[in-house]
């Protein structure tokens, strides 16, 4: 279960990625836009002042992320749906993923499908976590390698599960598309208001560890000993300095354009921002 309030802890640190995507698309009056995994629909609702004459969609898999995003009244269309079963209209001229594809098995399949299944000159945006080797996400593993619960987690945590932004380049120019592919290096800056929470644990429990506390169950013991356990581990990784917590948080992005790649001939673009 996805808890909207948590996720948005750090709203405007998650919400910086979504814009630096959008604005690498130059899409000018597209008929229809579809956000991909829209969470609380905050993001998305801005994608009305973007293409105002648009018809905007966003789609989640979180019946409460949708009850959220509904809430904004808003007059996007939002709908509980899996991104594996979504296939676009014809009138679909941009789609929008903003942090969902790390946690779908086998995305490329679908990313490729959407490529070929997009009408001619249709923009495909996404992002996706690249810091599945930060000190956080080795915290993480080294607790729930733990005697006491490794057996419940032993098949949860995962290794990379996203490609980087030359693969995501190779991907798409194979499906027959232009690419602009890019990898950005955010260093947040979380305060340290809270004397028992570290704000790196703050900032996991609205994404990797939603999972975790759903494997432990209802046993409150347990996901509070795991907590605390990560939360001294995270102490020591990111230590406090002049009141603040510096997280660098890998991302990678590509921007795509179907069918553009046959017609142009224009070679794919790939940056790297360390």
């Amino acid at each position: 279960m996805w808890d909207p309030n948590t996720y948005l802890r750090y709203g405007d640190e998650r919400s910086r990625p979504f814009h630096d995507l959008l604005a690498r698309v130059p899409a000018d009056r597209p008929r229809t836009v579809v956000d991909l995994g829209c969470g609380p629909g905050n993001l998305t609702v801005t994608l009305q002042q973007r293409w105002p004459q648009a018809r905007i969609s966003g789609f989640d898999s979180s019946r409460e992320m949708v009850d959220k995003a509904l809430g904004l009244g808003s007059g996007v269309d939002f709908a509980v749906a899996d991104v594996r079963d979504w296939a676009p209209d014809p009138t679909v001229d941009v789609v929008v993923s903003n942090a969902v594809l790390q946690w779908v098995p086998g995305h490329e399949t679908l990313l490729a499908r959407w490529a070929g299944e997009l009408p001619a000159g249709a923009w495909l945006a996404v992002q996706v976590p690249g810091n599945f080797d930060a000190a956080s996400h080795r915290a993480l593993g080294a607790v729930a390698a733990d005697p006491r619960w490794s057996e419940l987690l032993r098949d949860l945590l995962r290794s990379a599960p996203v490609l980087d932004a030359v693969g995501y380049a190779t991907l798409l120019t194979g499906a027959g598309c232009a690419v602009d592919a890019w990898e950005t290096t955010y260093v947040h800056l979380l305060p340290a208001r809270d004397v028992v929470d570290h704000p790196v644990l703050s900032w996991m429990e609205g994404t990797a560890l939603r999972p975790v506390r759903a494997s432990l169950g209802g046993d409150t013991t347990a996901w509070a000993d795991f907590r605390a356990t990560l939360n001294r581990r995270l102490a020591e990784a990111y230590p406090v300095r002049d009141g603040l917590v510096y997280f660098p948080f890998r991302r990678h992005f590509f921007v795509a354009r179907t069918g553009a790649h046959a017609v142009t001939g224009a070679p794919p673009a790939v940056r790297k921002n360390p």
